[in-house]
């Protein structure tokens, strides 16, 4: 499923326009994107939890030549799935 047809779906559930929908959808995801910006923990009860994890720098190889590099430390986003989710897929 790619964003346009997670779009359509959302409109076809709750009766709204395709382009409302789109507009709730991009700002959810703007909401979740500027609270893991200010390192804060979203937390969707049943679904999951969007969280900041801080990767520590390491030092790796270049495939290609063997040569040694550093790979810097960097913020990434982590979800967790609920409880509800992975049941749901599991079923």
């Amino acid at each position: 499923m790619n964003k346009s047809d997670l779009v359509a779906k959302v409109a076809t559930a709750s009766g709204l326009t395709k382009a409302n929908a789109e507009r709730a959808i991009e700002a959810t995801f703007a909401s979740i994107t500027s609270a893991l910006k200010q390192k804060e923990e979203v937390r969707l009860i049943g679904f999951g939890t969007f969280t900041v994890v801080q990767r520590a720098a390491t030092e790796g190889r270049n495939p290609r030549t063997g040569a040694k590099i550093k790979i810097p430390a960097k913020r990434l986003p982590k979800f967790r799935p609920g409880k509800q989710l992975k049941d749901a897929v599991e079923a």
